[in-house]
Parts: structure tokens; sequence; C-alpha cells
């Protein structure tokens, strides 16, 4: 509560950051400011606050729906990455040298290209150049930045924290003006509960506004059973377990209201987004394990925080650590209605440019 206070002392500043943000966008919209785009189909998935909301594995689901028809590519900016510049993932690729939700990409789809370069007008030209035979670019994490004008536009909003109740930063978490929404082809509003009500989805689209040309769905998280770091090996998680949950996201909240529902009892060593572990951070991770008094106990993080652990094998070979996966799960039946929509996206932008 004292935090939130303190954040609203911030709105002057706000109010400012979104002025300029607002113009931004009228200067775009106006075409002063020029969007490139290509003659290629570009899906963009994004979201106008700062994080939490789900881009990474709806960038997951959109790869394992398109992969098996169309050469498909991811681009992302490679947030944290300690190099610069356009690269495509190969064997010998790090997250270090990616950021971590590419590597993600790059380990749970080795068959698709996942490119990373912070300037996208640079980089589209560059990843089709070097995979001529690409047929879909998912940008990822692209909304906000309107140098590319992608043919599709997808936004994410968490159920819990629309952006229509939010703030600019630094009040709030928007980092883009709300308005700025109706530029989107379709809003996904995320981590609902899984027995959202008719009523309830009904006022959520009544708040948002969408336009005629907009689609809205809905969908919760599902999340998938543990597996070991470095041999895969899956486990079930059981009340008899002690849970250390390592985690450095945005958002953790529905991971920690699943381990609430499946554990008795859980402790959380929580870092910042995106953090890069370093040695230090594994003396206190062991140090909280073995506090953990149970005989069953296992260290768990997250699919974005193991591939920034994954450089740790020798230190935690001996230490069961092991990474839930998470997936996006479409509600109210219409995750057929959803893909139909990206399929007919890519298939009518086929047909346009022949």
């Amino acid at each position: 509560m004292l935090l939130k206070s303190f954040r609203y002392l911030l709105l002057p500043i706000s109010w400012i950051y979104g002025g300029i943000i607002w113009l931004r966008n009228k200067l775009y919209d106006k075409n002063i400011l020029k969007s490139a785009s290509f003659n290629f189909p570009i899906i963009c998935v994004g979201n106008l606050a700062t994080g939490g909301t789900g881009k990474t594995p709806m960038t997951e689901y959109l790869i394992r729906l398109l992969k098996n028809d169309f050469k498909t590519a991811t681009l992302s900016r490679g947030y944290k990455r300690k190099t610069v510049g356009f690269a495509i993932a190969d064997e010998q690729t790090t997250a270090l040298e990616i950021g971590d939700e590419p590597m993600q990409f790059h380990q749970k789809f080795p068959d698709t290209t996942v490119a990373v370069g912070e300037e996208r007008i640079v980089a589209i030209p560059q990843l089709l150049h070097q995979k001529p035979d690409t047929e879909v670019i998912i940008l990822d994490d692209a909304f906000q930045h309107r140098q590319v004008k992608a043919g599709l536009n997808i936004i994410l909003t968490d159920c819990s924290n629309l952006y229509t109740r939010d703030f600019i930063l630094p009040a709030g978490d928007l980092r883009d003006v709300r308005s700025s929404s109706k530029r989107a082809d379709i809003i996904i509003v995320t981590k609902c509960k899984a027995d959202i009500t008719e009523a309830e989805k009904k006022n959520t689209i009544a708040e948002i506004d969408p336009t005629a040309k907009q689609a809205v769905y809905f969908t919760t998280i599902v999340y998938g059973k543990p597996y070991h770091l470095f041999t895969k090996e899956i486990i079930d998680i059981t009340h008899d377990y002690g849970i250390l949950l390592v985690c450095g996201i945005a958002n953790p909240r529905p991971l920690k209201e699943h381990l609430t529902k499946h554990a008795d009892s859980y402790d959380m060593l929580r870092f910042a987004d995106h953090h890069i572990f370093h040695s230090n951070d594994l003396k206190d991770i062991k140090q909280q394990f073995d506090k953990i008094a149970t005989k069953k106990k296992v260290i768990l993080t997250t699919e974005k925080d193991a591939v920034r652990l994954e450089k740790f094998e020798q230190e935690l070979k001996d230490f069961p650590v092991y990474v839930i996966p998470i997936e996006h799960q479409f509600l109210f039946n219409e995750a057929k209605q959803f893909n139909s929509s990206i399929i007919r996206f890519i298939k009518n932008f086929n047909k346009a440019v022949k």
C-alpha cells in the first residue's frame, strides 16, 4: 500500500512521459515519423505494460501453431545480452549472447530460426537474406517500437491489471499510452481464472471497448510437470515436497498461486526480471535450500531463469534443480478461432503478394 501511495506521487513525471509518448505516436500516425512495411507476413506480439503479461509463452504458442506448416522465425531485441547487432542462434549460442527469452525459443524449437537485433528495421532484411526460405516472422515485444509496421499486431494484458486501469511509468506500469491499444488487431486478456464466467468476460470486453475490427480473447496459464534442469527427468510435485522457488521474472504471482495450491509451503528467492545469476547468487540459493527441513525437497525455477542457470552445471549438478514449463490455454473454446485467424492472415498475405 505504501509503495502504491509513493507511485501516485510520481504522477507529474508520468504526465510528462505520457505526453512525450503521445506526441511520438501522433508523429507516426501523421506519417511525419516513418514506419517501414515489409512485403512479408510479420506478426508482432507485445503489450502496453513493462512486462509480466505472458509474451514469451504466447510467442511459443505461435511457434507451435505455425512451425509444421510455415518456415517460422522469431526476432527479438535480445534484452540484457552481452553482445550487440544482428545474430542468429546456432549450436554454440549462449543466453549471454542472445538473451534469455530467445535462448529459450532456440532450445525448445531448434528447427525454428531465432534471431536478435536491436534495430528491427535493419534486422528483418538481414534475417531474410540469411534465411531466404523464411515464410513468417514473429516479432517478440515490438509493439511500442513503431519503426516497423507489422501485418498483424497482438497485444496482451494481464487480467488482474488491465491496461485500462493502469498508469504510465513511473506511477504505473504502462510504457505506452492506452490509446495505442487501438492499433492492435487482437487483444488477449491473459492469466485469467480458469473458471472465469461469461458475465466477467462480457464486462472485461466492455471495459476494453475494442473497435469493430479488433478481436478479444481470454487465456489462462497452464503449468506442465517440472523437469530436471540438466537430465530433463520429469517429476510430480506433491504436498510432501519442500520447495525453494528461484525466479527473476516480472510477475511471479500466478506461479506463487499455483504452488500454494500444490504444496503445503514454499520458500522463494526473488531476483529482478532478466537477472543474470552470479556465483554469489548460487551461495544464497544453496544456503536457503539447506534451511528447508523436509527430506524431499527441490529447487524450482522458470524456463526463462533456467537458461541463465545452465552455465552453472558443475556447481549445481548435485542439486535437484527443476524447471516448470508454462503455456497459454484459450478459454471459452476459442482456440480454434484464434488459430484460424493467425493462419488465415499468413495465407491471405501470401495470396495478396502473388
